[in-house]
């Protein structure tokens, strides 16, 4: 009997969610969607928008979380981004079936979604780039074909190409010494950038994201930094060369996680391309300036890689359920990826959080910062590490931690104010006359000729 009632439950439960439609989403339609999971399940859901697109429309999110709309300390924040180029539009699709996803199994108790959404903050952007995907649409719908139709924002402008170039500063760092992570932008950058790529700047410096993947089409690969290679060689040109970041064995990790989670990109042979175990060193595909990816890890705590999906494009409706059975694990298994390495906070003696305190570890160069409410996260492979801590007025601690496989270890910090040393004392001569400093045993003048006169004999009366 209680299997009638368990599995009546279920088909009540699953009747309340629509099933998921497999179909291409105009603006109008995506935010429909959007706001349709928000309202089947309200408690855990959020819409916003970052800022809008050249022609106005809204560049939104959906946030999923146990406290939509608040960073609980020491749970991580991770993000989605997909539909960048307006006519790769498999990531859109595949995101707003993900966002389907997660309410109904969540509404259904699946445990593991449940765990998810309470011990993560997740952030979802189907679309970055809403006016080149209508262009692309429209053209689909009129059966006008081109590769790059779409592509840019409605200003023309590639938005991958379109972030402050942060690697020239890095590679110079790396040779000659400077800062290793959340290097500056330039007084003018908001100038140099478009708007969709202003919005999303904004949004990345807002939040403490720790793990991204940006969904792109064109190809099957998982895609990892830096994508600019340090001779920056062009694809067809000469050679490649790879360029990997002081974490490069955790970004292949991260890249592999997604591609043997998937259907067939772990295979290798896809579109036409060979990539062993279906990733790739961005540089070493070809080499990429400006990009967001390389952003993300040089001017943020936040881990990007770039996910390419498809090797058509804009796949046809009729495509889109097998390519998203084939994502589907996928995109659980990496938001999972943010729940690893070491987590903490750093507070002073007081138990005051510190925020922007730097978390350090030994033996890579690349460090992370701790957020407004004092918490950091620090992803890591397994192993042992050294790992300090530091901030501006207060001695740097240092620890030695060993990181496992499964949840992150917790490696709070308490730093100590720094105690001024005492300045050596410092003999100050006596000051004289008017502020003067006189030599030892030297009189002022108007004394000097009292004493004499006083030491004059004195004569009598003639």
């Amino acid at each position: 009997m209680s299997d009638l009632v368990s599995i009546f439950l279920h088909l009540l439960l699953f009747k309340l969610v629509a099933p998921v439609t497999f179909r291409h989403h105009r603006y109008d339609d995506l935010v429909r969607m959007l706001y349709k999971v928000h309202n089947e399940c309200p408690h855990i859901t959020r819409v916003y928008s970052i800022g809008r697109s050249v022609k106005g429309r809204h560049l939104y999110v959906l946030e999923f979380s146990d406290y939509p709309g608040i960073h609980e300390p020491l749970e991580p924040e991770v993000k989605y981004v997909g539909n960048m180029h307006g006519n790769e539009v498999l990531g859109r699709e595949l995101l707003l079936q993900l966002s389907e996803f997660l309410c109904e199994e969540f509404r259904n108790r699946n445990q593991r979604i449940v765990r998810l959404v309470e011990d993560t903050r997740i952030h979802i952007m189907p679309s970055m780039n809403p006016d080149g995907y209508e262009v692309a649409a429209a053209a689909q719908e009129r059966d006008i074909s081109g590769y790059l139709v779409g592509r840019n924002n409605a200003n023309g402008v590639d938005l991958n190409r379109n972030f402050p170039d942060l690697n020239t500063y890095i590679y110079y760092n790396e040779k000659n010494g400077g800062p290793n992570h959340h290097l500056p932008l330039p007084d003018n950058w908001k100038s140099q950038v478009e708007p969709e790529t202003q919005a999303v700047i904004q949004w990345i410096r807002s939040f403490n994201f720790v793990l991204s993947a940006n969904l792109h089409g064109g190809a099957v690969v998982a895609n990892y930094p830096y994508d600019k290679s340090l001779g920056h060689r062009v694809r067809g040109f000469r050679r490649t060369a790879n360029t990997p970041t002081p974490d490069d064995k955790l970004f292949q990790k991260l890249a592999k996680i997604y591609s043997y989670a998937h259907g067939w990109m772990h295979q290798g042979w896809n579109c036409g391309d060979y990539f062993p175990d279906g990733i790739t060193n961005g540089a070493s595909w070809y080499s990429l300036s400006k990009g967001m990816q390389d952003f993300n890890y040089l001017h943020t705590n936040c881990f990007e890689i770039t996910l390419e999906l498809s090797c058509d494009k804009f796949p046809l409706q009729g495509e889109l359920q097998r390519e998203w059975l084939g994502n589907r694990e996928a995109l659980i298994q990496f938001l999972e990826q943010v729940h690893q390495g070491i987590k903490g906070m750093v507070r002073d003696e007081n138990y005051n959080n510190l925020a922007d305190a730097v978390i350090s570890v030994g033996g890579i160069n690349h460090d992370v910062t701790s957020g407004a409410h004092g918490d950091y996260f620090r992803l890591l492979l397994p192993g042992t590490y050294t790992v300090t801590a530091t901030a501006p007025g207060f001695d740097p601690e240092t620890v030695s931690v060993t990181v496992g496989p499964a949840e992150p270890k917790l490696v709070n910090f308490q730093l100590k104010r720094s105690t001024p040393q005492a300045a050596p004392k410092r003999r100050i001569p006596n000051s004289g006359h008017r502020g003067r400093v006189l030599p030892k045993k030297v009189q002022p003048r108007a004394a000097r000729k009292k004493e004499t006169l006083m030491k004059q004999p004195q004569r009598g009366p003639a």
